[in-house]
């Protein structure tokens, strides 16, 4: 078990090096002077030169390399350029509508798709089997801004149940301003839930048609026992996996989702920070995101010791 652990975090390690240097190389790349372009085209030679020294371009690739990865390792991203604060402090300030709303998408569509999976798939080519895969494939096709768009106009607009957008004043309290993620979350579950379901029912499937349930079956073991304890649990694999990676995603994928709600969280600040030719700001949310990536991988295959046994063995 030790050595898979340290195999996991070695190759975590390997990973998070790869990506740092492909985002430092993507930056740098990038057609045009960087400064310049950050700067704006009203801006002096001696304005963007000054620009240049303060960001560390006028150095050779290898000592801007090395400076960056000592600045990563002292949890430096740099210093945004429009909001004049350190990135790591504009991500922070923004991070918490973003974490709510990816816990309660990934809650929501895990809610929705996991039972409705396993029901499918214990009651394969019935009518409900036939619509539950008709209704994931519908989902899966939506965008999720259509939909929230949609949920808007019902439930903000026409009822006036929930917020129309943004996530409250400075003096809103936790409560109310989780009130206002409530439409946002249910338009990233639904379209997340086609795809758990899919792997739920895939995954069961496999699972049910195995020796050990037809032994248990054959004993007298109760049904739902049988589904529940026997086949759910050795299914449990794939469904973490697939979990696990669109947790990951909702927090990447939110970016249009929070423009399309007002919410002022880690999407919405790289949308504004593209607009903007942000560099820093868009580099450090590449590494905090595929930092999570990884972060989020590395759980599901510790998770995996405790689902599975034979993991351990």
């Amino acid at each position: 078990m030790l050595r898979y652990i340290f195999q996991r975090f070695i190759g975590m390690i390997v990973v998070m090096f790869l990506v740092v240097t492909i985002v430092f190389i993507i930056v740098r790349v990038t057609p045009g002077d960087p400064a310049a372009v950050m700067l704006g085209p009203e801006a002096t030679a001696a304005d963007i030169a000054q620009l240049r020294t303060a960001l560390g371009l006028d150095r050779s690739i290898l000592v801007q390399y090395v400076y960056f990865i000592g600045q990563l390792l002292q949890g430096d991203l740099g210093r945004s350029i429009f909001l004049d604060q350190p990135v790591l402090t504009a991500l922070a300030q923004r991070a918490e509508p973003t974490f709510f709303l990816t816990i309660f998408s990934i809650l929501i569509a895990s809610v929705i798709a996991i039972p409705i999976g396993v029901y499918a798939a214990y009651r394969r080519g019935s009518i409900f089997d036939q619509a539950a895969t008709a209704l994931a494939m519908l989902a899966a096709s939506i965008p999720s801004f259509w939909l929230g768009l949609i949920l808007m106009q019902v439930f903000a607009v026409r009822f006036g149940i929930f917020p129309v957008s943004g996530y409250g004043g400075p003096d809103t309290t936790l409560g109310e301003r989780l009130y206002h993620l409530v439409l946002p979350a249910f338009a990233l579950g639904i379209v997340s839930s086609a795809l758990i379901m899919r792997f739920t029912r895939a995954s069961m499937l496999d699972v049910l048609g195995d020796d050990y349930i037809r032994t248990a079956r054959a004993k007298g073991v109760v049904e739902r026992s049988v589904v529940l304890k026997h086949a759910f649990k050795n299914a449990l694999i794939p469904i973490i996996t697939v979990v696990g990676l669109t947790a990951a995603v909702l927090i990447s994928g939110a970016v249009v989702t929070e423009t399309v709600f007002g919410l002022p969280g880690v999407g919405n600040l790289v949308v504004s920070a593209v607009l903007r030719r942000d560099y820093p700001v868009i580099q450090g949310a590449l590494l905090i995101i595929a930092g999570l990536y990884v972060l989020i991988n590395f759980a599901i295959d510790m998770l995996y010791l405790v689902v599975d046994p034979r993991v351990r063995y």
